[in-house]
């Protein structure tokens, strides 16, 4: 590495695993490269977690629940506070910095991704010392009912590459706010945000135990046993709906609770009476941000007949305008795609599409450059059921179909088997209303392009996962419920 920022954050975060409050190095000794996608240069090495090593981290955990669930709801919620500004400053350019590295979005976005990440740890710091129960009588008089709150113990949180830091603080606030530990296993081509995580909540006086971050290569070996360990109460999942299922058909055998947020393939409808440039600039952010690699990143566009040419030739200039490059280089607008498994995916489904009598109108293939880049594509002529339609993308390609009537738009995407994020633009105040209400999509913007905010409930319907992240919702899934029963008073006095 020549460029001197590069060398010296390196020389900062930690490569090892994070156990027991302490980095050390795998148990086998063993290594894997960690690349740079704008280059396909190895930035650093990291260790790679072993079964013995998730072992270690689910005793240190499990040794670790009992103190920190009956810590101060006070105290757990100063150290969330302090994590949150020691992230959003002393941290903040070591974080974005590095996300760019291990992952390639531009720097002002991996900037963003701290602000969001970080908001995590405020929100449920606040909802740390707000955790209800509930007292009543039962309806026939004799019991007096207690209904306590209480965390649900160790749990496992595996988490993706787009989004490093966000993946891994909307889950660990919520279940740190709530009492319980934590094992954290980042994706191997994102390790290293997750160790500087890890670094930052033991600065913030995070117990030893509490949190434990096993990167690895190979990712089945340390979580299979992790997930049939009768000591692990829940499991946390993001990813691909495959993966999800895979990992809840294992979860069944110990009946594990589990969170999944799972794929998505978001519609982006524009009406006949939309504002044209408004929806053209939304469609531009939630298209490329994160070069299009985001579980609720509008996949596929809808545009009423109408307004159909006049949007995609606009969308289309303003595609052919983005500057692609290194996410370190200011004035980047798209950085490259994460993995060479990742370009090869996206020009497959485009090549596809086009063998198949789409028409590109900007873009369509890979850039010849060092790296894994792709440039914003947009393809028309494609129908409803063409694979690029019916399967997530996950890079920067926009294809866009015409459509004249509701009742059958809402038909076709509703047939999806996934529901996590739509958006769509209208002026129509009732098609609002009754598209958030027919639609089978868990988030829904309407006539803007952002709508994941820390306050928030985040996730989806039918194959898109099962419970939420993020707002009043969010630390529901780390509670459990139980109900004491005790004898009314007036039953006791012999009433």
């Amino acid at each position: 590495m020549t460029d001197p920022r590069i060398r010296d954050l390196l020389s900062r975060i930690p490569t090892d695993l994070f156990i027991n409050g302490q980095f050390r190095p795998a148990s086998s000794g063993e290594r894997f490269d960690v690349l740079n996608p704008a280059t396909g240069e190895v930035l650093t090495t990291v260790a790679s977690a072993t079964p013995q090593d998730a072992a270690d981290a689910l005793n240190a955990a499990f040794a670790a629940q009992d103190a920190w669930q009956f810590t101060p709801p006070r105290q757990r919620s100063e150290i969330l506070r302090h994590a949150f500004e020691l992230m959003t400053t002393t941290y903040r350019e070591d974080l974005a910095l590095v996300m760019t590295l291990e992952m390639g979005k531009p720097l002002d976005q991996a900037d963003g991704e701290v602000t969001y990440g970080a908001e995590f740890l405020r929100w449920f710091a606040e909802e740390a010392v707000r955790i209800r129960g509930d007292y009543f009588r039962v309806p026939e008089g004799h019991l007096q009912a207690i209904v306590v709150r209480r965390p649900v113990g160790p749990c496992l949180f595996i988490t993706p590459w787009n989004f490093p830091l966000a993946m891994a603080t909307r889950k660990a606030g919520p279940a740190f706010a709530a009492g319980n530990v934590a094992i954290l296993k980042p994706s191997k081509e994102t390790p290293l945000t997750a160790l500087l995580f890890a670094k930052i909540m033991a600065e913030a006086g995070l117990p030893a135990g509490v949190l434990s971050v096993i990167p690895s290569e190979q990712t089945r070996a340390i979580t299979g046993p992790l997930i049939q360990d009768r000591r692990l109460r829940k499991l946390s999942f993001t990813g691909s709906t495959a993966v999800g299922r895979a990992l809840l058909k294992e979860a069944a055998d110990q009946v594990l609770r589990t969170s999944m947020e799972l794929g998505g393939n978001a519609p982006f409808i524009v009406f006949e009476d939309a504002d044209v440039d408004h929806a053209v600039e939304c469609a531009l952010m939630t298209k490329l941000r994160n070069m299009g690699e985001a579980c609720n990143a509008a996949d596929h566009f809808f545009v009423h007949d109408s307004i159909y040419d006049t949007f995609t030739q606009r969308f289309a200039q303003r595609l052919s305008e983005q500057r692609v490059g290194d996410g370190i280089e200011e004035g980047t607008n798209v950085g490259p795609l994460v993995s060479e498994q990742q370009i090869s995916t996206i020009s497959r489904m485009v090549d596809n599409a086009v063998a198949n009598g789409a028409t590109v109108l900007t873009g369509g293939s890979r850039l010849e450059r060092p790296g894994f880049f792709f440039p914003p594509t947009l393809i028309t002529d494609v129908g409803v059921d063409a694979p690029i339609m019916t399967e997530e993308i996950f890079g920067p390609v926009a294809p866009v179909v015409r459509f004249h009537d509701e009742e059958e738009l809402i038909r076709i995407i509703n047939s999806d088997s996934v529901g996590l994020a739509g958006y769509f633009h209208t002026a129509d105040i009732g098609r609002i209303i009754r598209l958030a209400e027919r639609l089978e999509i868990g988030m829904l913007g309407v006539n803007s392009a952002t709508i994941s905010n820390a306050g928030a409930p985040f996730g989806g319907m039918k194959q898109s996962g099962m419970g939420r992240e993020g707002g009043k919702e969010g630390i529901e899934d780390y509670l459990e419920t139980v109900y004491v029963g005790i004898p009314a008073p007036d039953f006791l006095n012999g009433r």
